[in-house]
This record gives C-alpha cells, sequence and structure tokens, in this order.
C-alpha cells in the first residue's frame, strides 16, 4: 500500500513539476500555425512568407498560414505576436525588417524586438536600392545631389515604413550628401513602388524582389545600391560608396520569431524544418525568382547576428545624428 501510495505521489509529483507547454510541445505541431506578416500584402515579406508557407507541409505534419497584418510601420503585427501565446502556433515572418533593428534607436517602441521575440532562423537579407521612374530628369545619383543643391529644394522620396531599413537609407543618403531627402512612407514595399511607378514622388527605394520587376518593364531606372558590395541581383548597379557617399546599411533582413518564452524544442522543430526549406532545391529556384538570395542561419547564430545589426544601424544613426518628426 506503501508502495501504491508513493507512486501516485510521484505522478502527481511530475504532473506539477513539468510544465504544460513541454508536455504540448512533444506533440507539436497538434494544429495549423498562423504565420504574421506586419506588412502589406505584395512586399518583400509578404512575398518570402508566401514562399515559405507552400513549402511548410512539405516538412511538417501541419499547415503554415500566412496572415498580413500591417500598421505601425510593422509595429502592429509584430506586438501582437510578441503578446500571443508562446507555444509555436504564432510566428512572425520578416523578423529582422527596419522596425526590429532600426526603429529601436530612434523612438520608443512597445516591446523590445531582442528580448520580447526568440529569433528561429535567418532566411535571408534584401539590400536596399535607390530607383528612379523612366521617365525621370534623373539618370545618375550624382544628377539627384546636384539638381537639389542648384534648385535648393527637397527631393521627395518613396520608403516602405517610417523608420525602416529603406527610410534609413536614404535619410542617411541625404545626410551624406548635403541634401534634404523628404520621405514618404507606406504600409510597406508594394505600396510605396507602385506610388513612385505612378509618379507620384521624385526618387524611391526598395528591395530587389520589390523593384526588378518595375526595372525590367522599364518602369525604373536603377541607381545605386545600400550595401557594402554590389547586390549580386543586379550586379551592374553600383554602391552609394563606389559613388563617393559613404552609406552602406545591413539592408532588411528577413528571418523567422517566435514570442519569448516559447519552448525550446519547439523552436527547434521549427528552425530544423526552416533549414530543410533553405536546402530544397525547389525552394532555392523559387527565391532566385524573386531575387531573394537565400541566406540561412540558425537559431543561436541568428540571435548574435541579429544583436550586431541593431548594434551596427544604431552607430549609423547615431554618428549621421539621424532623427524621426
Amino acid at each position: 500500500m506503501k508502495r501504491f501510495v508513493a507512486v501516485i505521489a510521484a505522478v502527481m509529483f511530475a504532473s506539477v513539476a513539468f510544465p504544460a507547454a513541454s508536455m504540448a510541445a512533444d506533440a507539436y505541431p497538434s494544429k495549423p500555425i498562423t504565420a504574421v506578416v506586419p506588412m502589406a500584402a505584395g512586399g518583400s515579406s509578404d512575398l518570402l512568407a508566401r514562399a515559405i508557407e507552400k513549402f511548410w507541409p512539405k516538412y511538417s505534419k501541419q499547415p503554415m498560414a500566412v496572415v498580413n497584418k500591417p500598421g505601425g510601420g510593422g509595429v502592429v503585427g509584430t506586438e501582437g505576436v510578441v503578446r500571443s501565446k508562446p507555444d509555436g502556433y504564432t510566428l512572425y515572418l520578416g523578423y529582422g525588417s527596419g522596425h526590429d533593428v532600426v526603429m529601436p534607436s530612434l523612438q520608443k517602441m512597445p516591446y523590445d524586438p531582442l528580448k520580447d521575440l526568440v529569433p528561429v532562423s535567418r532566411v535571408s537579407i534584401h539590400s536596399v536600392v535607390i530607383v528612379t521612374g523612366a521617365k525621370s530628369e534623373f539618370n545618375s545619383i550624382k544628377d539627384i545631389v546636384a539638381w537639389s543643391k542648384k534648385e535648393g529644394k527637397p527631393v521627395t522620396t518613396a520608403v516602405s515604413v517610417k523608420a525602416g531599413a529603406v527610410d534609413l537609407a536614404l535619410t542617411a543618403f541625404g545626410k551624406v550628401a548635403g541634401i534634404n531627402i523628404v520621405t514618404v512612407p507606406f504600409s510597406g514595399g508594394a505600396e510605396a513602388t507602385t506610388a513612385l511607378a505612378g509618379g507620384h514622388l521624385m526618387i524611391g527605394g526598395g528591395h530587389p524582389s520589390e523593384i526588378i520587376p518595375h526595372i525590367k518593364a522599364g518602369r525604373f531606372k536603377a541607381l545605386a545600391v545600400a550595401l557594402p558590395q554590389r547586390d549580386p541581383t543586379l550586379p551592374d548597379v553600383p554602391t552609394l560608396r563606389e559613388l563617393g557617399f559613404d552609406v552602406a546599411t545591413w539592408g532588411s533582413i528577413k528571418g523567422v520569431a517566435a514570442p519569448a518564452g516559447t519552448p525550446k524544442e519547439v523552436v527547434t522543430y521549427i528552425d530544423d524544418n526552416i533549414k530543410k526549406i533553405c536546402n530544397d532545391p525547389e525552394f532555392l529556384k523559387l527565391m532566385a525568382s524573386l531575387n531573394q538570395p537565400v541566406l540561412y542561419l540558425g537559431s543561436d547564430d541568428f540571435g548574435k547576428f541579429m544583436k550586431q545589426a541593431t548594434a551596427d544601424y544604431a552607430k549609423l544613426i547615431k554618428d549621421l545624428k539621424i532623427t524621426i518628426d
């Protein structure tokens, strides 16, 4: 009888000692996963998310459904993920975008992108490309600088969101060039490029997957890339540094994140599947067609990379004394 009571007590102790999240993780995933993109449909984050969504069922017993939740420059949708239950069923696709690594150095955030989210996997990095309309009088970056200084007028610029990676790159360019760049934010890269294509602004910035279709269609002229080296998707386009303007950024990082507190085994499961997807030849072929390089990093290395990128952006903002209105 004493032995029976001891066994019962042990079972009761185990049920208290092991959290429900761990037990649930054993069966993870047992239902569909929601992947939040905090930008409007059609931008570079959305295109990447849709590509992952397409290949996810190949490596998981449960599907993944992408949901767009734009607003607040990406903060609204991301905060929704931060506040969600940390059980692996609500993920953030696009982690590393400008509002994650740039915005914290410019304004107060309702959450900490480095502490309130768990880096799961890095998938890609998107460069910032400066473009203008095909009918624009500008044929080079130097044309823009010369015009602005001669006329004494600002250069209006379409950017995906306020205080994002594109906004920062264009603002930094204006600071270094000594001209007034007025950025006009939208709810994502797709809307910004559409506005530029419509002739509503003088220049714009975007990621290759957003602007290359317009270049091929003859609507845009690519003028410069804000990376330390040329973007392989646009090998004929010079960097700002090559043109004499010392501005280079990480561009926009694109990864997967989960709310802080998500069980380690769940993070490992998602990361393992993302790694398999990133090594899938058909996925690589699809990403190449989207002009998005696959640059996978696992959870630990991605976390270190995010801290470094955030620190580098903070230094650039401090060095150039960049603020937002």
